[in-house]
């Protein structure tokens, strides 16, 4: 029997019984500098390690944020156990056993389709594509009966923190929640002076892992909630006579060259704009989402694009436009428009939004998550949003709303009382204090 191989690595004790767990899944919210990748990285080592010809993922939002995060430390821990050198262009240590961690990106779906895993981490799971684990991820673990573990930063109650509560009370996960108040792995100085120098939203988030603190720069995080409170995002149970079958359904497609293509289904009843429905995939061409829409059955009106989708591809030498045309669609070009105009026109339209809320779930989830980006240099937020998942189902959003302006002149459009048009570019300290840099009531 050969001898056992010492890694260099002793977990801290908050991570002790995670090392130890018997369940297949775990889900973990940690505070900022709780060392959790650290420990997923060692866990998917370890498991690597005692599993001849076994194949383990771990997954950050972005590529290069899983090689920036996670591809150092690997290296350097898998180093007594490597066969050959690590792989620097995929990302991937082979061990002596014939096992393999490969470190992936959800912002590239594709590559983690067909595979087979024993065991996978995603880690900031809040900011992932919601589809990503149950359409491609659980199903790679079926063959090999493998194990995930879900981890993140608390980003207001988004997936993550669904994940949480449905795991906390089920025996089959492992869950773990660690506050920096209570781990005590950070100093208390060092807590006093990250509070002295964030945001109470912020150091709530960050280090608190609260899930009520509000997401920095978000777009519609605001809308989204009060849509929920307001009882206008339905269950099951509240959808009878939701879809007017006498109205016709339109579509908001934001059309991705390369990237994923989102679509929302919507009809106008009255004073009201039912969002029925939504839909996105990843790297299909638009003969797959006429197929898609036709299964539906719906009463469809106008397909709604966006206004570059005259330009002609190169490919085929025709534009976007006239490929709907030729699948039987029908194409309406929305005018083109600024970005913050198109942001207000979100917010304006949102009361009078209804939705069906497991159809439109991930699409609403992206709403949530939408948010601008932030300079580190000049310590405010972009005018620009941030391009990540969420991009995509909030642009084709964005044409919803600009495509019912059109629909219903601004002088028909009843304007909600208290709605503040805010445009992104914020520091942290005027959003702490107002919310707001720039802002007119209307």
């Amino acid at each position: 029997m050969a001898p056992p191989i010492q890694l260099e690595y002793a977990p801290r004790s908050q991570f002790v019984q995670f090392h130890m767990r018997k369940q297949r899944w775990a889900c973990m919210i940690c505070h900022r500098r709780a060392g959790k990748t650290t420990a997923c990285l060692m866990d998917l080592l370890d498991h690597a390690a005692r599993t001849p010809g076994g194949r383990y993922a771990y997954i950050a939002p972005l590529r290069n944020q899983a090689k920036t995060v996670a591809w150092d430390m690997l290296k350097a821990f898998a180093r007594p156990v490597l066969r050959g050198g690590p792989n620097e262009s995929e990302l991937r240590v082979d061990l002596l056993n014939g096992s393999r961690i490969t470190l992936f990106g959800a912002d590239n779906p594709d590559a983690l389709r067909g595979q087979a895993f024993n065991g996978v981490v995603l880690d900031e799971y809040a900011d992932m594509p919601p589809s990503l684990y149950s359409v491609i991820v659980r199903p790679a673990l079926a063959d090999r009966r493998g194990f995930a573990v879900i981890i993140g930063t608390i980003k207001g109650r988004n997936q993550l923190w669904g994940t949480y509560e449905l795991a906390k009370n089920n025996q089959d996960w492992y869950t773990a929640y660690l506050r920096a108040s209570e781990t005590r792995i950070l100093p208390d100085d060092e807590l006093e002076d990250a509070k002295r120098q964030m945001s109470e939203e912020q150091f709530a988030s960050e280090f608190e892992c609260d899930p009520y603190a509000a997401i920095m720069g978000a777009y519609y995080a605001n809308q989204v909630s009060r849509a929920e409170r307001e009882g206008r995002v339905l269950g099951p149970n509240q959808l009878k006579n939701f879809v007017e079958p006498s109205t016709p359904i339109h579509t908001a497609w934001d059309l991705g060259m390369g990237d994923s293509t989102a679509i929302w289904f919507w009809q106008v009843v009255g004073s009201e704009i039912r969002v029925i429905n939504y839909y996105e995939s990843h790297g299909k061409g638009l003969d797959h989402y006429t197929q898609v829409l036709a299964m539906l059955g719906y009463r469809y009106g106008t397909d709604f694009v966006p206004h570059d989708a005259k330009v002609r591809e190169l490919g085929t030498g025709k534009t976007r436009v006239e490929t709907l045309v030729s699948l039987g669609r029908n194409p309406e070009l929305i005018p083109g428009h600024n970005l913050i105009d198109g942001i207000n026109a979100v917010r304006l339209i949102f009361p009078k939004c209804w939705f069906d809320a497991k159809k439109c779930e991930s699409g609403l989830e992206a709403l949530r998550q939408y948010r601008a980006d932030y300079d580190e240099v000049k310590k405010l937020f972009k005018e620009t949003p941030r391009h990540d998942w969420a991009s995509h189902p909030a642009d084709a959003f964005r044409y919803l709303a600009m495509a019912y302006r059109v629909m219903k002149p601004p002088e028909q459009e009843v304007r909600p009382k208290g709605v503040f048009i805010t445009l992104p570019e914020l520091s942290y300290d005027q959003y702490a204090e107002t919310g707001t840099k720039k802002e007119e009531r209307v």
